[in-house]
């Protein structure tokens, strides 16, 4: 008999890309074949985003692509949007099934109980109902994988919709953990990157803490490297650097939330810290590791976000010893606080702003890989595009490419970084 096809897309953050392998094994295990998106499938699945404007449009045109090609295959949509707005969804034609933050694991049991012409059936529940947590971590990329640590979280940023979405701050015991991670090492995967909604929260459920398993993954044998993913910079405690700094496992690369350099802006998002606690943080990082690479997020075009308060961002960016920025547009999300801020910005004004910013960080990173040249370093090798290049990243998340050789993917190789490209990128020599 032939197997079922499904297919998968998934939109946002890493955390959703680990919970949706984990759907597609548990699919896989009920003999399942998963397919491209874009393939023919007898069930469609959308792991939806809700952290801006942008990511609600980005699934419903998912959605709409979907039924267009296959008007007989059954549409699921899980995840934050889902969560959210499952009744908006749900008015889509041709959306069989939603499944809000409590239910997306449930996602098969509810589909071989569900007839193709039933009417679309909506499974969500009271978002302060929801306290368990399925481990999940991505698998199919042998170079590396992401391991969901922790879920949901308990601070309220007056922009944020991810406590309505996901829940209470929450996870699974150390042990546990440390059970999914020898899971990837015994695939063969080489670098984990450890994620969550709030990721050094991790043992708020279980009376445990973030240092200590990390201390606890380190031991897991076979995973060269591990990478701490976005961490809230009053989380990163300088304990966490220190054992970055003494545990070759644990690469010196950081990805911190700023959100804005205005410390009224950050009054205004209800913040755990303000502009001089952040800049202490960053320069306690680089006298530790003078070669770490720092990341760092912030919001654009918050409500009453002035000029000079944009410019104070912005020059203060400029100063820090940072690496790149991710860059957001303000996106007025429905239930926040700051819906009742008054003093909206345009949105041709917030599109200025961000350009701004995305040329910096452009500038930084940069200025960053030219520290780097003449260093010797490690890359992970990935595989190659079209043009027959390959790419790897060093610890500190240094790009670099070389010529395609087959025989180098998901191999870690000693080089000496050497000249910035072109393209951008940082071209080695083999040590």
């Amino acid at each position: 008999m032939n197997k079922k096809k499904v297919a998968f897309h998934t939109l946002g953050c890493k955390l959703n890309f680990s919970e949706t392998s984990t759907i597609a094994r548990h699919f896989q295990q009920h003999n399942f074949e998963r397919v491209d998106f874009d393939e023919p499938a007898d069930i469609y699945v959308i792991n939806t985003c809700s952290v801006t404007a942008g990511a609600d449009k980005k699934c419903r045109a998912a959605v709409r692509k979907v039924i267009k090609k296959n008007k007989n295959a059954f549409v699921a949509v899980v995840g934050c949007y889902a969560q959210l707005q499952a009744e908006e969804i749900a008015a889509i034609s041709g959306v069989n099934l939603v499944l809000g933050a409590n239910e997306k694991f449930n996602i098969l049991k509810h589909y071989q109980s569900q007839n193709k012409q039933t009417e679309t059936k909506i499974y969500s529940c009271d978002i302060e109902q929801v306290d368990s947590f399925v481990s999940s971590f991505s698998a199919g990329d042998r170079t590396r994988s992401f391991l969901k640590i922790q879920d949901g979280c308990d601070y309220a940023c007056t922009y944020c919709t991810i406590p309505l979405a996901r829940g209470k701050s929450r996870n699974e015991s150390i042990q546990n953990t440390v059970n999914e991670a020898v899971k990837i090492s015994k695939a063969g995967v080489l670098e984990v990157v450890l994620t969550g909604i709030n990721t050094g929260d991790f043992g708020r459920s279980t009376g445990e803490n973030f240092f200590d398993l990390i201390k606890e993954l380190a031991k897991v044998e076979g995973i060269a490297r591990y990478r701490i993913s976005s961490i809230e910079p009053n989380l990163l405690s300088s304990k966490i650097i220190d054992f970055v700094k003494k545990t070759p496992q644990f690469v010196p690369h950081f990805h911190i939330p700023l959100q804005s350099g205005s410390d009224k802006i950050l009054r205004l998002m209800k913040r755990r810290y303000n502009r001089q606690f952040f800049e202490e943080k960053i320069h306690f990082i680089k006298k530790t590791l003078p070669d770490s690479c720092i990341g760092i997020d912030v919001i654009v075009g918050f409500p009453n976000e002035t000029e000079e308060d944009f410019l104070d961002t912005y020059h203060f960016l400029k100063e820090l010893p940072a690496s790149y920025l991710h860059v957001f547009s303000y996106s007025e999300r429905p239930d926040t606080e700051a819906v009742t801020i008054k003093n909206k910005l345009p949105a041709k004004e917030i599109a200025r702003r961000s350009k701004m910013l995305q040329i910096l960080s452009e500038k930084m990173r940069r200025r960053f890989y030219e520290t780097q040249i003449g260093n010797n370093a490690t890359v992970l090798w990935e595989a190659q595009n079209k043009s027959e290049t390959m790419f790897g990243f060093t610890e500190n998340y240094v790009k670099v490419e070389t010529e395609y050789d087959r025989k180098k993917v998901n191999t870690l190789m000693k080089v000496r970084l050497t000249k910035i490209l072109d393209s951008g990128n940082v071209a080695v020599n083999e040590l």
